[in-house]
């Protein structure tokens, strides 16, 4: 078996508002040092997936720098290795991407023509899997697509592909985001489909080929193809939007955190500046957060994850925030509920945000709050604005 993965991270990510204006989803910071794909990248490097392709379109500047070539999770090589492909207007592509399967459509020229086992994955989700077994029991199975299905609470399975299935967990129905599911067996972004089966999906018939994987090819492809489901076990979050991405985090915070960051077995690979290591002061309080390298903590933090190079002035209050890289908290400022991006700069006593996760004050990239100035719980600063 020789596997093409697919990393599908080139759409825009309305769900996450302000925190993808300047940046793709799958590259929004998550848990203080990593990038959303870090996840995806290495899971394909732990199971020894060397040909990767990453789709990019939206706002790809700031995926192109942090992936490089590939160093960090051991894709950087000659035969093989990680590959971003841009969008491009050419013969066949005669405009932007439009959808999952219009994009690997587009760049299939690109991918290894040896290549007899395409593994087609999401960005921007928050899991650590092996995907070797789920190869193994698709070549067992002599399937033609397999699809890794995660049980979700059923309050929310609205937001993902349903699937049904049989007693041999063969695929009989796909219901995309439906208004009422049925059922929460949910598809994962994970799937596994066979070279020719994929590239007749793709082609379409009577010249329409289609645009989405979940709204059109799986919907059509079950009914004559071999789909079976894969259940995988672990913990799974799409991040794609600011309620579960807020709470996947926090959940690092616990006494018993779903996802292991500090596996040996099981790295999460990251692209890492060299920044000086974290220092406190005498008066600095840091209470059961996570604090990045390159932090300056003087003031107080508790239950907040804190990206490298973040600065918190003396009698400054972090508190259940999320505060993202090289953004400064100022003398007697408080934060509280609150997601900070990037080199936000906080005035001397200014006050942001309180309640609870409910209701989340965000601020975008760049931003200024000036001193002593109030921003209140569900309240958006833009990127580069400065708060009244």
């Amino acid at each position: 078996m020789r596997v093409q993965a697919v990393i599908l991270a080139g759409g825009p990510a309305t769900g996450l508002g302000i925190l993808s204006e300047h940046r793709s989803e799958a590259s929004v910071p998550f848990a203080g040092k990593y990038r959303l794909i870090d996840f995806t990248l290495s899971n394909l490097a732990n199971s020894g997936i060397s040909e990767v392709a990453i789709l990019t379109q939206y706002r790809p500047h700031s995926l192109n720098e942090h992936i490089g070539s590939g160093r960090p999770w051991d894709l950087d090589r000659s035969d093989g290795g990680v590959r971003l492909l841009q969008p491009y207007i050419g013969r066949d592509a005669k405009g932007w991407q439009r959808g999952t399967a219009d994009s690997v459509y587009q760049n299939w020229r690109f991918f290894d023509p040896q290549a007899d086992t395409f593994l087609i994955l999401s960005g921007d989700h928050i899991y650590t899997m092996d995907y070797r077994p789920m190869l193994r029991e698709h070549d067992q199975k002599d399937a033609e697509v397999t699809v890794a299905v995660n049980t979700i609470p059923s309050e929310v399975a609205h937001r993902y592909g349903i699937v049904g299935i049989n007693a041999q967990y063969r695929i009989t129905h796909f219901w995309e985001k439906p208004k009422e599911p049925h059922g929460n067996l949910a598809s994962m972004g994970v799937y596994v489909f066979k070279r020719r089966v994929l590239e007749r999906a793709l082609a379409g018939e009577g010249g329409q080929r289609p645009v989405d994987f979940g709204r059109e090819v799986f919907p059509k492809l079950i009914a004559n193809a071999r789909a079976f489901a894969y259940p995988f076990l672990g913990y799974f979050v799409d991040a794609g939007e600011i309620g579960p991405y807020w709470d996947a985090q926090m959940a690092l915070l616990t006494d018993d955190p779903p996802l292991d960051l500090y596996n040996p077995d099981w790295v999460v690979h990251t692209r890492s500046e060299e920044r000086a290591p974290v220092k406190t002061t005498p008066g600095a309080v840091v209470h059961n957060s996570f604090v990045s390298n390159g932090c300056q903590i003087e003031g107080t933090v508790e239950r907040s994850v804190l990206s490298p190079g973040v600065v918190v002035e003396p009698g400054a209050v972090v508190r259940d925030a999320i505060i993202m890289t090289d953004a400064v908290i100022g003398a007697g400022a408080v934060v509280e509920y609150a997601i900070i991006d990037k080199l936000v700069h906080v005035g001397r006593g200014a006050h942001i945000g309180g309640g609870d996760k409910s209701s989340l004050a965000l601020i975008g990239k760049g931003a200024r709050v000036p001193e002593g100035v109030t921003v209140a719980p569900k309240a958006v600063v833009q990127p580069g604005a400065t708060a009244a």
